[in-house]
């Protein structure tokens, strides 16, 4: 019901150049953990490789990623996500973050922090769960990091 409630906030900032969702969350974990094969990917959302495979072939179409040799030498081309799928990307989660902003506006400190715990817990428990985790950095794990009007580190992707 939280999704929903925040999809709809979101979805009233919706415009054409908006990420679908499966787009938004293939561009996010290849930034997050670099380079991966269709293989990586359906592993780590625990889809098929044929639903994966349409999926980023509509990134590559969109110019949001691009196949690159695997950097460690293998024989699966990887993909990586392009100048402009880094910037759709960061564009989409600031409007994501603004919702949220604008949801938690009337909320003490205490209070977001308190929903910040929660949701990690919640998300680090939904993981454990599944046996899939999303890579995390040590700045994932502050408080900050979580809170949605917080800074952010701009986006550098790979050219």
């Amino acid at each position: 019901m939280l999704l929903s409630r925040h999809q709809v906030l979101a979805r009233r900032e919706r415009d054409p150049e908006r990420l679908e969702r499966s787009a938004y969350l293939l561009l996010s974990r290849i930034e997050t953990q670099g380079p991966m094969s269709i293989g990586q990917l359906a592993e780590a959302f625990g889809l098929d490789t044929s639903t994966v495979n349409r999926q980023t072939a509509a990134l590559l179409r969109c110019g949001l990623a691009e196949r690159v040799a695997d950097p460690d030498g293998g024989m699966a081309r990887k993909l990586r996500i392009t100048v402009q799928g880094g910037s759709r990307l960061a564009e989409d989660r600031e409007v994501n973050r603004s919702c949220l902003a604008r949801v938690v506006a009337g909320w003490s400190p205490e209070e977001v922090r308190e929903l910040e715990d929660v949701l990690v817990r919640l998300n680090r428990s939904a993981e454990a769960l599944e046996g899939r985790y999303w890579p995390r950095t040590e700045e994932d794990d502050t408080p900050a990091a979580c809170h949605p009007t917080a800074p952010r580190a701009p986006v550098t992707p790979a050219p």
